[in-house]
């Protein structure tokens, strides 16, 4: 009989340690994989990237000239250019990410899906990587903001660590609401139905959030619903780090709490529901 010595245990925790850092390697690995793959996409068909740019353009450059003469929504002392600016980035990220489902049905028709699902790949890595194909897509949409506001003369903070920070916060944001996406996919099966639960979605996360006016002009139980919609904090992160005057409400720490614990949350549970597309 041997006799366990006093460093076995030791011994066991560093295995399955290196056993849990192997693990998380592999997942995301295969996450990236997975990326890849949504990424490629786009050089099939990169016109769409254009397409998506008409839509913060008109809202710039038609509403938010003729409400900056307005000057009918407080906005401290921002001009209303300035204060819309990061709400509409962050309304294209929303209207870029909400129909991904949409994609993920198409390859369901085709196939695809069907091949992913046998692969080795863990569920929650295959809904990460679609999910970073989401936010590097949106990336598309804060280099045509950034240009469109600099031709508006707009106050933004062209501090490359700031540039930085906006990059992480608009794949944060395209992640959650791709992701969120999905799960509607793993629910409603049919391009129908996806596309109109996400239309029923989009409009009031835009609206009932602070986009395009602050939040304390909103009535009682709307500014409860708002401080709810996670487009709130990420338009108030984007505030903050796209501005010269830092106007943020959370604090920059706090939004991106709110966005990465939301997210995670979002990719654990579409993980698991997945598998149901194919059924």
């Amino acid at each position: 009989m041997v006799t366990p010595q006093p460093h076995d245990g030791r011994l066991n925790g560093w295995a399955r340690a290196d056993r849990a850092g192997l693990g998380l390697v592999e997942f995301c690995t295969k996450a990236l994989v997975a990326a890849e793959l949504e990424i490629r996409k786009l050089r099939h068909d990169p016109i769409q990237l254009f397409t998506r740019a008409v839509q913060p353009v008109l809202w710039l450059t038609i509403f938010g000239q003729v409400f900056t003469q307005v000057r009918g929504i407080p906005t401290g002392n921002l001009s209303y250019l300035d204060f819309m600016t990061p709400g509409i980035l962050a309304q294209s990220v929303l209207f870029m990410s909400i129909f991904t489902g949409l994609l993920v049905i198409w390859e369901k028709d085709l196939g695809i899906l069907h091949k992913l699902m046998v692969s080795p790949a863990p569920r929650a890595a295959l809904v990460l990587g679609k999910a970073i194909g989401a936010g590097v897509r949106c990336l598309s949409q804060l280099l045509v903001v950034y240009a469109v506001a600099m031709l508006l003369r707009v106050n933004l903070d062209l501090n490359p660590l700031a540039i930085l920070g906006v990059a992480i916060a608009v794949m944060l944001g395209a992640a959650l609401f791709s992701t969120l996406s999905l799960i509607v996919a793993c629910w409603a099966k049919t391009h129908e139905r996806v596309m109109g639960v996400g239309q029923l979605m989009m409009m009031p996360l835009f609206f009932a959030s602070n986009a395009i006016y602050p939040i304390s002009i909103m009535p009682p139980w709307l500014q409860v619903l708002s401080r709810l919609n996670p487009l709130t904090y990420l338009v108030d992160v984007l505030r903050d780090l796209m501005l010269v005057e830092s106007v943020g409400s959370y604090g920059i720490l706090l939004n991106f709490s709110v966005l990465v614990g939301v997210t995670a949350l979002l990719i654990a549970l579409c993980g698991r529901l997945y598998p149901r597309l194919v059924r």
